[in-house]
């Protein structure tokens, strides 16, 4: 292939961010991360807030090494974590750091908002579960406890935010904007109603795009400071999970877990599944890449063994990951649960406290803990898997691991043994690789996600683990069901 044309794929997650680089050869996927940096919100006037301008300048420094390179870049896109937003006034300024979805300002905001607007009403609109950090929640929060910024102008979603800084539009993205819960489900635009009865002002919200459609051209100020130039900057699955389901090789009737920080359990459905079983079980209805729907439960994910492990960082007694592994496959059998989606785990102090306080005040080894976080993810990714199955009446045949997540190989086995199901592993980068494949279809690459798909399952390295302990698994699982009784499905 003469002269082949790289994307570029700005991947930021909670925790990090990466500026990659990739092509689709006819006979290898090429994929180069060309700088890493970390991320992370912190405490300022009063609220936990994401720094976008440092996070900008870490974006700009990976283009910049990119233009030493000689290769052709044709384009740009852009994904993060979802919900999260910020506020500009009439100049385009960003008016004050984004606040984290993880901020205590949130608290009894659902309870709130569901005395004006009922939640089967408000699920029969959005399609989404009613987690506490959703940005309706965030918005009425800020609007009723009279922080609404007089001079905003617009709102911008996180990616939305970095493609206005990277090209000067002012756009927004469709998958993002669905995990809002402010996203009309059958429309597919921003419910006004919602808006209306919410005091939240429907003009602040931009106009909406879809993954693979152009956002503009790199700003020409940026020309000039990171030495490309002639550049698209094109919308993709902007919700990295959006992203991360794109550029998954994903078999009919088979579980994807997204599994990082999160872990997003679900399938891949034509339309939306709102129903009365789909409330009752709290599921959630994202947009996906070209008209596909990402019908899903978040569940908290490595968050827990991440909080644990700074606090065992911050004690001077932090076990190499691997080497904590190895213990964790040497213990001894566990037979201690917690239900991951508690809210306690959302954000404690001290979350090595937070899960012995959940086990009766034990007092629990590193080694004991993680075991316990590994096995009780298992085990909710079984009990989400049977609601699937009963909402849809389909019979899950495989689960597929992408993500950080799915290097965990003690995860995907548990993960394997608690469900009954093969697990495939991979691919680990599967957020990047989604982002530049839509990139990829826009370009005429590919003609479609099939094609691509197609294309990514006959390149890409995966791992198989199959289900074993059957009768122990199963004993586990009754005793996670009665630990866990009285949590939601």
């Amino acid at each position: 292939m003469n002269n082949p044309e790289y994307y570029t794929a700005i991947d930021l997650g909670a925790g990090s961010g990466r500026v990659i680089i990739g092509r689709f050869d006819n006979d290898e996927f090429n994929f180069e991360v060309i700088h890493r940096f970390s991320n992370s919100f912190k405490k300022v006037f009063k609220h936990q807030r994401w720094n976008t301008r440092l996070l900008f300048e870490e974006i700009k420094e990976g283009l910049k090494i990119i233009a030493t390179k000689d290769i052709t870049i044709k384009s740009i896109g852009i994904d993060t974590w979802g919900v999260d937003y910020g506020l500009f006034d009439e100049n385009g300024d960003l008016i004050e750091e984004p606040v984290c979805y993880r901020d205590s300002r949130t608290e009894g905001m659902k309870e709130k908002v569901f005395k004006t607007v009922s939640p089967k009403k408000l699920f029969e609109e959005t399609g989404i579960q009613f987690l506490p950090f959703n940005t309706i929640f965030q918005l009425h929060a800020q609007i009723t406890l009279e922080k609404w910024p007089d001079n905003t102008k617009h709102l911008l979603m996180m990616p939305d935010i970095f493609n206005y800084y990277l090209s000067g539009k002012m756009i927004g993205e469709f998958t993002m904007a669905s995990t809002s819960q402010l996203l009309n489900a059958k429309t597919k635009t921003w419910d006004e109603e919602l808006c209306r009865l919410l005091n939240i002002d429907r003009m602040v919200l931009p106009e909406l795009n879809q993954p693979g459609d152009l956002v503009g051209k790199l700003a020409f100020g940026l020309h000039i400071e990171t030495g490309l130039k002639d550049i698209d900057v094109v919308s993709v699955a902007s919700h990295d999970t959006g992203s991360a389901v794109a550029g998954t090789p994903l078999q009919d009737d088979w579980v994807y877990i997204s599994s990082g920080t999160w872990s997003l359990v679900g399938i891949e459905t034509d339309s939306p599944i709102i129903n009365n079983l789909s409330l009752a079980h709290q599921m959630t209805n994202e947009g996906g890449a070209y008209g596909t729907n990402r019908f899903l439960k978040n569940v908290m994910g490595l968050w827990l063994l991440e909080s644990c492990r700074k606090i065992w960082e911050q004690q001077n007694n932090l076990l190499n990951y691997n080497e904590l592994i190895r213990l964790i496959e040497n213990s001894t059998e566990n037979q201690n649960f917690i239900f991951p989606d508690d809210l306690r785990f959302l954000n404690p102090d001290n979350m090595v406290e937070e899960i012995g306080k959940a086990l009766n005040n034990k007092t629990l080894s590193q080694v004991e803990i993680s075991k316990i976080i590994f096995e009780s993810l298992a085990l909710r990714y079984r009990s989400v898997i049977d609601t699937i199955e009963s909402i849809t009446q389909k019979s899950i045949k495989g689960i597929q691991i992408i993500g950080g997540g799915s290097q965990n190989n003690f995860l995907n086995q548990a993960t394997a043994n608690a469900t009954g199901l093969k697990v495939v592993a991979g691919p680990v980068e599967a957020t990047a690789i989604g982002n530049l494949l839509v990139q990829a279809i826009t370009a005429g690459r590919f003609n479609d996600l099939k094609e691509g798909r197609e294309y990514l399952a006959k390149h890409l390295e995966m791992h198989t683990f199959e289900p074993e302990h059957r009768e122990l698994w199963e004993n586990k699982y009754a005793i996670y069901q009665h630990v866990t009784a009285d949590k939601p499905n």
